[in-house]
This record gives C-alpha cells, sequence and structure tokens, in this order.
C-alpha cells in the first residue's frame, strides 16, 4: 500500500481530532471560558447547545457534499472553515458574535467527521480495512477522553484563549498532509441539482429545534416552558416530513432502505446508545470529584487520561483480533459490554471517601470495554456497504446518529440529575427535620421554625447551618452520582439484549470482499 493515501488519512484524522476538540474540551473548560469573556450560566449554556445543532446538520449534509465538491477540495474548505472560526472567538466583541462562529465551528466539526470515515474506507484496502476503522474510532474513544487532559493543559498551565488556538497547529498540518497526498477527483456538480434540499431545509429545522430542546428543556424547566413547547412542536412535525421525505426521495441525505440491513440498523442504534453510555460513563466521574471533592480539571484528568492512553493500544488489537474468521464480533461486543457493566455497577458504590484513586480499576474496565464495542460494531456496519456508491449514504446516517447522541447524552444526564437531586434532597432535608423535632420535643423544649437544635442538641449557628447545608448538598450530589451508574448499567444491559437479538455473524472485510 502507497505511504501517500496514508498519510492524507492521517491529515482527515488531526482534522476530525481537532474539531472533536472543539466541542468536548470547550465543554469541559466552558467555566473558565465563560469566565474569561464574562458570560454568565444561562448566556453560555448556548455556547454547546449551538455547536452540538449545526455539528449535528453538517454530519447529515457532508457525504452528499463531498460527492459534489470532491473529497480534497471539501475537506479542505470545511478545516478553513474550523481555523477561522474557532481563533476569532477568543477576540470576539460580543455575545452575538461568539453564537455565530460557534454556529461556524460546530458545522465545520460536522462536515469534518464524517469524511474520516469516507476516507478510510477509501483509502484502505479490504486486506487492511479494520484498521482503518481504528481510525474512525479513535474520534469516538480516544479523543473525547483525552479532551479533559487538553482543556486542563490549556487552562490550568497555559492560557484559556488555547482552548480555540489550538486549531491553528491542527488544522495547518491537516490542511497540508491533505493538499499533497489525498488525491484529487474530478468534481460532480451536477449533483447539486440532484439534491435534497427540501430535506436539508427541514433537517436543519429539525435538528436544530430537536438539540435545542434537549440542551435547553431542563434549564427552563421543559413543558413550563413556552419556548420549548414550540421547539418541541417544531421537532415532531419537522423531522417527521424529513423522514417521509427521504423515504421517497430518489437522491436523499439519508437513506433509511439501509435500516432494513439487521446489521447496518443495529450499528445505528448500537452507536447511539453506546455513546451515551460512553460520554456519560466518563463525565459523571469528572462531576463527582468536581463538585464533592473540589477536584480541579488538571487534577481529575487522570482518570479519563486512562482510557485514553489504552486506546491506542485496544484499537489496533481488537482490528487484530476480529481479523480471524472464526472470531464472533458479536460475542466480542458481549464480552466488551459486560465489562462496561461491571465498571457501571463497580463505581456506583462510590461514597464520600471516594477520590481520584478509586476510579482508576472501574475506568479500566471502560477502557478495555469500549473498544471491544465499538470495532465490531464498526466491522458489521461497514461490511453491509455494497459498494463506494453506498458509502456516502452510510457515512450520512451513522454519523447522524452519532451526532444526536451527544445531544441526548447532556439531556440523559440532567434529566437524571434532576430526577435524582430532588428525591434524595427530599428525603435527607425529611430525615434531618424529623431529627430535630425528636430532639426538641424529648428536651421538652416548645418547637419553634427554624428549630434552634441541631441533631445533636447543640445550639444552632450560622456556621453550623452552612456546613449542614453543605453536608446535604454533598450526599445528594454522591447519591445521584450511584443512581447515574445504575441507570448506565441498566441501558449497557438493553444493549447487550439488542447485539444478541439484531445483528448477525459477519466476517473480516478480507474475507468477505475476496468473494466478489
Amino acid at each position: 500500500m502507497e505511504i501517500k493515501p496514508l498519510l492524507g488519512l492521517g491529515g482527515v484524522l488531526i482534522a476530525a481530532m481537532t474539531s472533536e476538540f472543539n466541542d468536548q474540551v470547550t465543554a469541559v473548560a466552558l467555566i473558565d471560558v465563560r469566565g474569561a469573556l464574562g458570560i454568565g450560566h444561562d448566556s453560555g449554556t448556548w455556547i454547546e447547545s449551538l455547536y452540538v445543532s449545526a455539528e449535528i446538520i453538517g454530519m447529515a449534509i457532508s457525504p452528499t457534499m463531498m460527492m459534489a465538491f470532491t473529497l480534497r477540495r471539501w475537506t479542505l474548505f470545511a478545516i478553513a472553515l474550523c481555523g477561522a472560526s474557532s481563533v476569532l472567538i477568543p477576540f470576539s466583541p460580543n455575545i452575538e458574535a461568539i453564537y455565530t462562529l460557534r454556529l461556524l465551528q460546530g458545522l465545520a466539526g460536522g462536515l469534518i467527521i464524517p469524511l474520516l470515515m469516507t476516507t478510510a474506507l477509501r483509502v484502505v484496502t479490504p486486506n487492511v480495512r479494520l484498521y482503518g476503522l481504528a481510525v474512525y474510532a479513535l474520534t469516538a474513544t480516544f479523543t473525547p477522553a483525552l479532551a479533559a487532559t487538553v482543556s486542563a493543559f490549556w487552562t490550568d498551565i497555559v492560557d484559556w484563549r488555547f482552548v480555540f488556538l489550538q486549531t491553528i497547529p491542527l488544522c495547518s498540518l491537516a490542511g497540508i498532509l491533505i493538499w499533497y497526498c489525498l488525491h484529487q477527483d474530478q468534481p460532480n456538480y451536477e449533483r447539486l441539482r440532484m439534491l435534497d434540499w427540501r430535506g436539508a431545509l427541514l433537517l436543519m429545522i429539525g435538528i436544530a429545534a430537536l438539540s435545542t430542546m434537549l440542551y435547553q428543556g431542563d434549564r427552563l424547566d421543559w413543558f413550563n416552558s413556552r419556548l420549548i413547547c414550540v421547539l418541541a412542536l417544531v421537532s415532531a412535525v419537522a423531522l417527521s416530513l424529513l423522514l417521509i421525505n427521504e423515504w421517497f426521495h430518489p437522491s436523499p441525505l439519508l437513506k433509511l432502505q439501509m435500516l432494513g440491513r439487521r446489521n447496518f440498523a443495529y450499528g445505528a442504534l448500537g452507536l447511539f446508545t453506546f455513546l451515551v453510555i460512553g460520554q456519560s460513563g466518563s463525565n459523571v466521574p469528572l462531576r463527582y470529584l468536581q463538585e464533592v471533592q473540589g477536584y480541579r480539571p488538571l487534577q481529575s484528568n487522570l482518570i479519563t487520561l486512562e482510557i485514553a492512553a489504552s486506546q491506542l493500544v485496544m484499537l489496533p488489537a481488537m482490528a487484530l483480533l476480529l481479523d480471524y474468521k472464526r472470531v464472533d464480533a458479536r460475542v466480542v461486543s458481549l464480552i466488551g459490554l459486560a465489562l462496561i457493566l461491571a465498571s457501571c455497577i463497580g463505581s456506583s458504590f462510590l461514597t464520600v471517601y471516594w477520590n481520584r484513586d478509586q476510579f482508576y480499576l472501574w475506568q479500566l474496565l471502560q477502557a478495555v470495554g469500549q473498544p471491544m464495542v465499538i470495532m465490531p460494531l464498526l466491522m458489521m456496519v461497514t461490511n453491509t456497504v455494497a459498494g463506494p456508491a453506498e458509502g456516502s449514504f452510510a457515512s450520512a446516517v451513522v454519523n447522524t446518529s452519532r451526532g444526536l447522541a451527544e445531544a441526548a447524552s447532556a439531556w440523559f444526564l440532567e434529566l437524571i440529575n434532576r430526577w435524582r437531586d430532588a428525591l434524595h434532597y427530599d428525603r435527607i432535608a425529611d430525615e434531618a427535620g424529623q431529627d430535630r423535632w425528636r430532639v426538641i420535643q424529648s428536651n421538652g423544649v416548645l418547637p419553634q421554625y427554624p428549630p434552634p437544635l441541631m441533631p445533636d442538641g447543640q445550639l444552632r449557628t450560622p456556621n453550623s447551618l452552612e456546613a449542614f447545608s453543605h453536608a446535604v448538598e454533598q450526599q445528594v450530589a454522591i447519591l445521584s452520582a450511584s443512581d447515574t451508574f445504575l441507570i448506565l448499567g441498566a441501558l449497557t444491559v438493553f444493549l447487550m439484549v439488542v447485539v444478541m437479538t439484531l445483528p448477525v455473524r459477519t466476517v473480516p472485510p478480507r474475507i468477505l470482499f475476496a468473494k466478489h
């Protein structure tokens, strides 16, 4: 195999990792970024919301646009848009400019990520295709886990502006490799006339409304907010019309008929569920360490760095393992999910005495289990693609599912926290109130409001009130984190059932495609 196309693939990988950093690193460093730019909490929530909305839209339309403008030109355009929008954010004069640039940044990221799968399938021959899929899997497991470390490095050691300025060297290197190493095809502008413009419009409206609702719903108290009600109605109507349009359009953005293939349907559903589990499973320990133990990103990043470093070994190892015909990809997936389930159950026993060290073992199980799930999934999906003509459709569907998983993951965590926080807070406050009442009654003192005594019979003071409030908040955070791990474990069991019932066995690409 020639080295030049592989260098081009490396350039697309760097671009895809850069776009993931724009998303994940900014999310981790958002508090520091908001503080430096003077942005309040409510306004700051839109920084992430707008990015994800634009990213999902970009993932859906990029494969089709690539076929019109060619892989090389379209990738270079997306990289230029990514770099320009990122560099300007720290110097924005107002919040409106930041919002606009984040939209463009998210769109650029969405345009880039599907191109990595397309490039891998085009450049890598069937004999070593599994290693090409491992390159794509890096952006789903390695880059998000590395984001906390990169964020800690910029915010705590260098300067918060490099959360955005990091794109300068990365995009420059990616652009050079792609410019000199990727083959230039002939553009096919006729595809622009055939483009599903109605579907693109419905997609933009529906996805923007849905992702915004998921991100902003908890803050605006869901359906008690008129805005959320409008967004729910718009997304329901637009996405329903989109599905109908895509099913009957001769050249759709999303070829829904491919979901009739069992392995492809598993790929779309499995990737969505897996990313919700994986992203949530990494975020919960970080949130616990920050809220309960007061960790900064520089102190807590080692538990996710463990996952990131393991992927550099585990993903190639999985590619080597799955290349044997007698290895059943479904069995490998089940073993990986069992490890993730053990990680969720083990992490659910956390207490106030847990710190970073107690998470290492359980995160190691995540680090081993994740590549054992993602690699078989990608192999089963790509093996259903009949030829290059279907490659863009497969990439659009799979990556749109991937983008939706990020919005769903944020909503899922907020839903659990809202639900379990309220339950645990009410129970703890109620038990504490009953304890105070029993103390007052046993001392023969008439009850007053607020009760003047603490549970140990000591006189209430401002400091004791503050300490009691902090203890309640701390315990609520611990119990909610424990519940979240158990719910993620239940979701993992659901995915195990899907693996056992939906996909069918497939063989390595070097064997499957040798028959054609």
